[in-house]
């Protein structure tokens, strides 16, 4: 795949950023793509790999090694016909994907895997920039209907397979509008909303009836939709969030954090914030408790709504810098990674267990911390303050929502509190109701919600019609 020795003679060669003084300025993308050429020159950096583990570590199954090397050809089109071939939306995992298959590259036994990420972007942004990207309807219907529940990534995947099978498919989303975490919870700069607006359109297109402002469990009720569909498929993520139940939680200024990047993504495509608290963190020393990519998205937006301060706490103790290889390739690794927001001008700290809130006149003004050992004890005489005007609770989702239409089905859930249903048929303890993405594994990433999107529609195909020609 790609050339031979590609990857002797042509070095790694990464996206650039907007310089973080400018880039703090706006909420658009500042990704600087390569140019066509210099694309075509990373893919030919593909070895002739004789396993290729890129495989192994990509959620979808994406053909890496084939695509690599139509992009070599400049066989562009084709490349973009393969992408598609087994991830809906690659422009969106070429954004927002931390991309295990780079981790599970041969050549990241050195640090130098191929730019696998950037090649499946410029793919997926060529393919629409050329028009490649055309509504697929079906050529005839099943007459079956599909109620798909949650349009973030894995209710939008299974409402276009399962469009796409011939089925008739209505796809219910809370919000304005559909992409879920895509859309209110990541952040514009990361990826601008009009990338799911384009897919919007393609899926309505081919036949996806989108139903937004629609609450399953309020404006209908849940049984309504076992009783008129054919089948139901539930894909409403995780959105419990974990709290931090210490003395002055109840302290005015301390927010969980989708709220917080709900608010701002509303603000900048203009929605309506509806009947809440305003969130900000202009002039505040913001406090992000929690140290993944959500704690992350807290410090970009913080940043720039004109934050004095942002300081990140994370309660685990700070990963190595570098991986032990032997150890852990081609498997995803734990080692210290410092996201672009983070490198925008955050304090991280590490082993770190927020005591109780400090506040005056109800309103927070500090933490009180200790530091950890190996065993996340506290060590004695370590207490520190922290003054913060802004504090952020990203900590993770813990399951589902329960009340409303989970209650109301009364389907089984698992030891976590998630919906429970296997990876084969996806069904629920109720047998036309399925369920995928993060109301059934739980918090995980886009690119495994995409992946149990399309799997759940092959599931759900095969239900209605005893067979199906979907792919898994």
């Amino acid at each position: 795949m790609g050339k031979v020795t590609g990857f002797l003679e042509i070095d790694r060669q990464e996206q650039s950023y907007e310089p973080a003084a400018d880039r703090v300025r706006h909420y658009r993308e500042f990704v600087n793509p390569l140019p066509d050429t210099d694309v075509v020159r990373q893919a030919a950096r593909c070895m002739d790999c004789g396993i290729p583990y890129c495989h192994q570590g990509c959620p979808v199954n994406n053909q890496i090694p084939d695509w690599n090397d139509l992009v070599y050809h400049s066989d562009w089109e084709v490349a973009a016909q393969n992408l598609h071939s087994t991830n809906n939306f690659p422009e969106v995992t070429g954004r927002v994907c931390p991309a295990p298959c780079e981790a599970a590259c041969t050549l990241n036994i050195t640090d130098n895997p191929v730019t696998i990420k950037s090649i499946e972007c410029s793919i997926a942004d060529k393919a629409f920039q050329e028009g490649w990207i055309t509504p697929q309807p079906p050529e005839q219907k099943t007459g079956k209907k599909v109620a798909v529940v949650g349009a973030g990534p894995s209710g939008m995947a299974a409402a276009q397979q399962l469009a796409r099978a011939g089925h008739e498919v209505h796809l219910f989303e809370k919000n304005a509008k559909p992409g879920g975490l895509l859309r209110y919870g990541i952040p514009d700069f990361k990826m601008e909303k009009h990338i799911i607006d384009r897919r919007q359109t393609q899926m309505e297109a081919e036949g996806v009836v989108f139903r937004c402002n629609t609450h399953i469990g309020k404006d209908v009720q849940a049984e309504e939709l076992v009783r008129d569909y054919d089948a139901v498929v539930l894909t409403g993520g995780s959105e419990h969030p974990r709290d931090l139940p210490i003395e002055g939680r109840d302290l005015s200024g301390i927010h969980f954090a989708m709220d917080f990047l709900t608010q701002q993504n509303r603000r900048v495509s203009g929605e309506p914030l509806g009947d809440v608290e305003p969130i900000g963190a202009k002039g505040k020393h913001v406090v992000v408790i929690g140290g993944g990519d959500t704690g992350s998205d807290c410090i970009g937006t913080s940043f720039r709504q004109g934050a004095v301060s942002v300081t990140q706490l994370e309660i685990m103790p700070m990963p190595p810098e570098k991986e032990d290889k032997a150890m852990t390739w081609p498997h995803w690794p734990l080692k210290l990674r410092t996201s672009s927001s983070q490198a925008e001008g955050a304090i991280r700290d590490f082993s770190v267990s927020t005591k109780h809130f400090i506040g005056e006149d109800n309103t927070v003004t500090g933490l009180e911390c200790v530091r950890l050992d190996e065993q996340m004890k506290p060590i004695p005489d370590t207490e520190f303050h922290l003054k913060a005007d802004l504090v952020l609770l990203a900590m993770g989702f813990v399951h589902p929502v329960k009340q409303g239409m989970l209650e109301a089905l009364g389907l089984e859930l698992d030891p976590r509190g998630n919906v429970k249903a296997d990876t084969l048929a996806y069904q629920t303890s109720k047998e036309k109701i399925f369920a995928a993405g993060d109301m059934r594994r739980g918090q995980s990433l886009v690119v495994w919600a995409i992946r149990e999107g399309r799997q759940v529609a092959h599931a759900v195909d095969k239900f209605l019609m005893g067979h199906t020609d979907l792919p898994r």
